[in-house]
């Protein structure tokens, strides 16, 4: 009798023990979580709620190189999440055949909140977006078509696609769906920045002159928390070698000339070369630009330009005080994230 006991006893602590293990090792999946602070998502979440099996799928398309004519080049190629998915190192990214493209990658970043994708805003919704760079000749150069034959015929896809979306196959819409629940996943907001705005932390000295530097010259265009309005802006940089038009390419409304996305602010460590054409190698140079170098320009942003001077009045120290604050919105947590990573696979 006792022996029976001592078995059922073991037998209990062992599957108390398995059930510890298995929930510290799989927590509950959550889904899309809108952080605190954080306006409304501009992506329509409820026709695409984030699962768990959609979110692995679109992670897994993320890093699939056979999106490509060759199958060489991935999202992933051009967006590296050590460089917060951006193309470190490039000035204007590098596609299939080390074709050269016309612009810096953009960081893949917070795009639940974002109502147009690309620097020009040529694309209007998430689940479109993909269809860019595979189709792009110098990009991926490929027929969408042609990947959803070779995804139908390779193992494990046509599982993965009956798992996160049943019978429905894999189809171009199931595909974009899959990809926009990773990319809508892929949040920023994890910056001492934000711990700051949570009461978890504070800035120091030179950041909070910084941050109050940041609120009386940069936040109109650089709006927290995300750091950007998502407007078009011409900060006259000027004509770049390949006169990029920006937005009027999209609008052909003379008032669109040269003008260009409002870039997020958050996690500069990791996304340099900056601008749309990465011509700027370093914060300090474009800080230099603003103070000093602002070329006037028909749709020049009217922010850029009062009392016949151009540019942001900022001193040397006011520039590093700038940069301190600038330096709050890295958030380290984020690039190392590995349900991100293509490793997590």
């Amino acid at each position: 009798m006792k022996k029976v006991s001592l078995l059922i006893a073991c037998l209990l602590v062992f599957l108390l023990w398995s059930c510890g293990k298995d929930e510290r090792q799989e927590p509950a999946f959550e889904g899309f979580v809108q952080p605190a602070g954080f306006p409304a998502p501009a992506y329509n979440i409820a026709g695409n709620p984030v699962t768990k099996a959609g979110f692995e799928l679109g992670r897994k398309l993320f890093y699939e190189p056979r999106l490509s004519r060759n199958n060489t080049i991935s999202c992933g190629s051009c967006h590296l999440q050590t460089s917060a998915f951006t193309h470190h190192g490039h000035d204007i990214s590098h596609g299939i055949d080390d074709r050269l493209g016309s612009r810096n990658a953009p960081p893949i970043m917070n795009l639940a909140w974002s109502p147009t994708l690309m620097w020009d805003g040529g694309i209007f919704d998430l689940d479109l977006q993909p269809v860019a760079p595979i189709t792009n000749f110098v990009e991926m150069d490929e027929k969408v078509s042609n990947v959803l034959e070779k995804l139908k015929n390779t193992a494990p896809y046509p599982e993965l696609f009956r798992k996160a979306f049943g019978n429905e196959g894999i189809t171009t819409a199931t595909m974009m769906k899959a990809m926009s629940q990773f990319m809508i996943m892929v949040v920023s907001n994890e910056s001492k920045y934000d711990s700051v705005m949570r009461g978890q932390a504070s800035f120091l000295a030179d950041e909070k002159k910084g941050y109050e530097l940041f609120l009386q010259h940069c936040n109109a265009c650089h709006t927290a928390p995300l750091f950007t309005d998502h407007s078009f802006r011409n900060n006259g940089i000027g004509i770049g070698p390949n006169n990029d038009q920006g937005r009027y390419a999209i609008t052909l409304n003379p008032d669109d000339m040269y003008r260009f996305k409002v870039p997020s602010l958050r996690n500069l460590a990791y996304t340099a070369p900056y601008m749309h054409d990465g011509r700027f190698y370093t914060l300090n140079g474009v800080l230099t630009h603003y103070t000093s170098e602002v070329q006037d320009m028909p749709t020049l942003d009217p922010l850029l330009k009062s009392n016949g001077k151009r540019g942001i009045a900022l001193t040397v120290s006011e520039q590093q005080e700038l940069l301190a604050f600038l330096n709050t919105l890295n958030d380290k947590k984020f690039i190392t994230e590995k349900k991100f990573s293509q490793e997590a696979q």
